[in-house]
C-alpha cells in the first residue's frame, strides 16, 4: 500500500473521531471559561482534557505530515491542519470536510461547489464567533478599563467584528484580546469574501445557463 492510499485510509478512519474530540475540547474550554465558580478539581479536569486532546491533534498532524511525503511543503499546503495544532479551538471548522467524507462513504451525491463554500463559510462563522468570544472573554474579563463584562458582551463583540460592522461600543483593552480581535477581523473578511464570491459566481452561472437555454429570437 503506497503513502497516498495509507493517507486516505487514515483520514477516513480518523475524521469522525477527531471531530468528536474537537467538540469535547470546545466543551471543556467553554466550561473552564464560563464556569469560574466550579471547584478547582473540575477546572483541573478541563485543563487535562484539553491538553490530552491537543496531544491527539498534534499526533494526527504528524501522521498526516509523514504520510503526505511533502516534507516542509505540507505546512503551507495544509493551513487548516496547521492552524488546528496551533489553535485547537478551530478544529470544529473541519465539519464540512467531515460532511463530504460521510457523503462519499455513504455513496450519496456531494453538495455542489457553491453550496459547500456557502455552508462551510456559514458554519465556520458560527464556530469562529463562539470560539473567539470565549477566548476574548477569558482575556478581557476583570481587566482594568474593560467594557466586556459578560459573555453576552463578548458574543455581541464577536458578531459585530465578524460581520465587519464594528460598532465600537465594546472593544478589547488587553494585548491578548486585541491579538484575538485581529484574527477575528481577518477571518470575518475572508469568510464574507468567500460567501459573496461564491454567491455571485452561482448567480452568473444561473443567468448564463438560462440565456443558453432560451430559444433564439426570444
Amino acid at each position: 500500500m503506497d503513502d497516498d492510499s495509507r493517507r486516505a485510509l487514515w483520514e477516513q478512519r480518523t475524521e469522525i473521531p477527531l471531530f468528536l474530540a474537537s467538540l469535547v475540547f470546545l466543551a471543556a474550554y467553554a466550561t473552564h471559561v464560563l464556569a469560574p465558580g466550579l471547584p478547582a478539581f473540575w477546572h483541573s479536569v478541563c485543563k487535562l482534557v484539553m491538553l490530552a486532546l491537543w496531544v491527539l491533534f498534534a499526533a494526527d498532524y504528524g501522521v498526516r505530515w509523514r504520510l503526505s511525503g511533502q516534507g516542509l511543503r505540507f505546512v503551507p499546503t495544509h493551513m487548516l491542519h496547521t492552524m488546528v495544532v496551533i489553535l485547537p479551538l478551530l478544529r470544529p471548522l473541519r465539519i464540512v470536510p467531515l460532511y463530504d467524507a460521510v457523503q462519499r462513504k455513504a455513496g450519496q451525491p456531494r453538495l455542489s461547489l457553491h453550496a459547500r463554500v456557502i455552508s462551510y463559510a456559514g458554519l465556520s462563522t458560527l464556530l469562529l464567533g463562539f470560539s473567539g468570544a470565549l477566548a476574548v472573554y477569558q482575556a478581557e474579563r476583570g481587566a482594568p478599563g474593560t467594557t466586556m463584562r459578560t459573555f453576552g458582551d463578548a458574543v455581541w463583540w464577536a458578531a459585530s467584528t465578524l460581520t465587519t460592522v464594528g460598532y465600537g461600543d465594546i472593544t478589547p483593552v488587553t494585548p491578548m484580546g486585541r491579538t484575538i480581535a485581529i484574527g477575528m477581523m481577518i477571518g470575518g473578511l475572508a469568510l464574507l469574501g468567500a460567501v459573496t464570491g461564491s454567491f455571485s459566481s452561482w448567480l452568473m452561472q444561473t443567468f448564463t445557463r438560462e440565456g443558453d437555454e432560451r430559444p433564439p429570437g426570444k
